[in-house]
């Protein structure tokens, strides 16, 4: 009775395994090597890439904005204690 257990579980065993892996497995399963297909760009709100070099040249030209106002007060801060020491 093990003997004819083991042979049935063995031949459901390769019957998955042909269902799982044999001809015809791509279409039901797909293929794992298929690359996602990247939405079409209707616009420039829909390129990530515009919209990220849009928000880093913003970034650039608020530090430089901040940059330029630090070296103008740190400017006249120099003036008024020169103006002071006089």
């Amino acid at each position: 009775m093990g003997r004819l257990l083991l042979i049935v579980l063995v031949a459901v065993a390769i019957y998955l395994m042909w269902r799982a892996f044999g001809p015809g497995s791509n279409e039901r399963y797909g293929t794992a090597s298929k690359q996602p297909q990247r939405p079409a760009i209707k616009g420039p709100d829909d390129d990530e890439e515009f919209l990220w070099n849009i928000e880093k040249n913003r970034f650039k030209e608020r530090r430089a904005r901040e940059e330029a106002e630090r070296k103008r007060r740190e400017e006249e801060e120099r003036r008024k204690r020169r103006e002071e020491g006089l």
